[in-house]
């Protein structure tokens, strides 16, 4: 039985296909993969993954200069084995973590090192909400939100970004995330410094400031609104 692994690869433009019998996950790091299987045919961009169940026949092509990290697995997460959807966007922990075993696989790993980073990376696998595949210009705006979220942010910028008019961006947003701009970018900042608080002890006006919030007192009232209790007693002090 082959054992999971993770690696990283690139292909060839020329379409090429064929099946195994282990389940595949190939995730984009640089640049995209044409995909064609039954329930799927088109791109897999940087942000999302798309599963390839086991003895599924597939035929696949790319750029040469693009790059991949591949999950070989003898058994998938019960959350992916239940989902409709073959391609789904993949959550921030994710991508970060993407980032980590990309620079891992370029030195040599002992077996003792990759194991534990292969079960991590299951274990994330496991967290992921296979929705629905996000607009690509909505995605192209989260992660531009979630690069910075110390900065100001309005809708006008991210409409820019989006290369729509502020009123198109705002339904597209809506529909493809179930929240306004707004409601999106208050949560993000919220979870992000209840993350910072829980896992640091960065000061709370300097968590604050990094989530763009220059007014303490404004920082705080929004972070009780959203978890029930202050920043200062999440942390016990």
């Amino acid at each position: 039985m082959l054992e999971n692994n993770l690696t990283i690869r690139a292909y060839t433009r020329q379409r090429k296909g064929h099946a195994h019998e282990h389940h595949q996950l190939v995730l984009p790091i640089l640049g995209t993969i044409i995909i064609e299987l039954e329930g799927y045919q088109g791109k897999v961009s940087v942000g999302e993954c798309v599963v390839i169940k086991a003895n599924t026949f597939h035929h696949f092509r790319a750029n040469e200069a693009a790059r991949f990290v591949v999950a070989d697995l003898n058994i998938l997460p019960d959350s992916l084995l239940g989902m409709d959807a073959l391609v789904f966007p993949i959550s921030a922990p994710l991508r970060s973590y993407l980032t980590f075993v990309e620079s891992q696989l370029q030195h040599r790993v002992t077996p003792a090192i990759e194991a534990p980073m292969v079960d991590m990376f299951v274990k994330l696998l496991a967290e992921q909400q296979a929705g629905q595949r996000l607009d690509h210009r909505v995605r192209a705006v989260l992660h531009h939100i979630e690069e910075d979220l110390a900065r100001e942010i309005t809708v006008e910028h991210l409409a820019k970004v989006a290369c729509l008019s502020a009123t198109q961006f705002k339904k597209i947003f809506k529909q493809s995330t179930g929240l306004s701009v707004l409601q999106y970018v208050t949560k993000q900042r919220m979870e992000k410094a209840k993350a910072l608080l829980t896992h640091t002890d960065i000061p709370v006006q300097l968590i604050a400031e990094r989530v763009g919030y220059k007014d303490l007192s404004a920082f705080s009232r929004r972070f009780s609104s959203s978890f029930g209790l202050s920043p200062r007693a999440l942390r016990g002090g």
